[in-house]
C-alpha cells in the first residue's frame, strides 16, 4: 500500500509540473512563433544591394499601419508581381540578396513586414498576419492596378501558411510554396515531442486543411537537410494539394539557405514555374 501511495504521488506530482508546463507555453506562444526584428534593426539601404525600391505604406481592416517594399525587375516579359510572405524571423532587410536575385529572372516583387516587424506597426499574431496578408493584396490590386492574374503568393516557413489562408480568399495566379509545414500541431510535435502542447495552443496555422480546397498551381520547394521543418512536412502538403503542382527538393539545403545553396537551378525552377503560368 505504501508503494502504491507513492507512485500516486510521484504520478501526481508529475502530472502538476506537466500541467505548470503547458500553462507557460500557453502563455508565451507568441514568444515561441515570432522573432520580429524592429526598425532600426536591419539592413534598411537596399542600394548597398543593388536594389531599388520603392517604400510602400498601407493599413489592415483592424487599422494596424504596415509596411512593405515593391521592386521592379530587369523587365516586364513576364508580367508577374510575386507578393511574398517572409518567415518568422528577422524583416524584409534580411531577405535582399535573395530579392535581388528574384528581381533578375524578370519579375516584381513585394515583400511585406507583418505587424510588430520592421517598419510595421502592431504585434504578431495568427488572425493578425492573415489581415496583413490581404492587406498586402489589396494593395497591390487597388495601388499598383494589378489583377489576379499578375499576382503569384511566394511563402516560405511561417509565411507559406499566410501564402495559403490568402489564396483561400483572393485569387491568384499561382503559389510558391516554400520550406512548408501542415499545420502547427504538427510543428509543436517535432519542437516539443514529449508534451501535448498542441492541446494548449491558439495558433492553428492549418494549411492542410485549406490546400484541399485551392485549385491553382503550385511549386513546393525544400531543403533535404531541413533542420527546422522537416522536408517530410513539405511532402504530406504537396500530397494533399490538388494539381497542377511540383516538389523541387533542394540537395544539401537546411531551412535558411535554400537560395544560397539551390544556387542557379533553384532560380531556374522557379523561372520555370512562372513561365508555365
Amino acid at each position: 500500500m505504501g508503494i502504491f501511495k507513492s507512485v500516486l504521488y510521484i504520478a501526481g506530482v508529475v502530472l502538476i509540473i506537466l500541467i505548470i508546463l503547458l500553462v507557460m507555453i500557453s502563455a508565451l506562444e507568441k514568444q515561441m512563433i515570432y522573432y520580429p526584428a524592429k526598425y532600426p534593426d536591419g539592413f534598411w539601404e537596399p542600394e548597398r544591394f543593388g536594389v531599388t525600391v520603392e517604400d510602400c505604406r498601407f493599413t489592415a481592416d483592424d487599422g494596424v499601419r504596415l509596411h512593405g517594399w515593391y521592386a521592379e525587375g530587369s523587365n516586364s516579359e513576364l508580367n508577374i508581381t510575386l507578393l511574398w510572405y517572409h518567415g518568422n524571423a528577422g524583416n524584409i532587410t534580411h531577405r535582399l540578396g535573395n530579392l535581388r536575385d528574384l528581381l533578375e529572372l524578370g519579375v516584381n516583387v513585394f515583400i511585406i513586414d507583418y505587424r510588430g516587424y520592421g517598419r510595421s506597426e502592431g504585434e504578431p499574431d495568427e488572425a493578425g498576419i492573415y489581415k496583413d496578408g490581404l492587406a498586402a493584396y489589396d494593395y497591390l490590386i487597388n495601388e499598383k492596378g494589378l489583377t489576379k492574374d499578375n499576382i503569384v503568393l511566394f511563402g516560405r516557413s511561417l509565411g507559406t501558411a499566410v501564402a495559403v489562408e490568402i489564396a483561400t480568399k483572393r485569387e491568384v495566379r499561382g503559389m510558391i510554396l516554400e520550406s512548408s509545414f501542415t499545420d502547427a500541431k504538427a510543428m509543436a510535435r517535432i519542437i516539443m515531442p514529449f508534451l501535448p502542447v498542441g492541446a494548449v495552443m491558439s495558433s492553428r496555422f492549418d494549411s492542410i486543411g485549406k490546400i484541399k480546397n485551392l485549385r491553382i498551381p503550385v511549386l513546393f520547394t525544400h531543403g533535404d537537410r531541413d533542420s527546422i521543418v522537416p522536408i517530410d512536412l513539405g511532402k504530406k502538403l504537396y500530397e494533399a494539394a490538388n494539381e497542377p503542382k511540383d516538389f523541387y527538393i533542394i540537395p544539401g539545403a537546411d531551412h535558411n539557405d535554400t537560395y544560397i545553396i539551390g544556387g542557379r537551378e533553384y532560380y531556374q525552377r522557379i523561372q520555370e514555374f512562372l513561365e508555365s503560368l
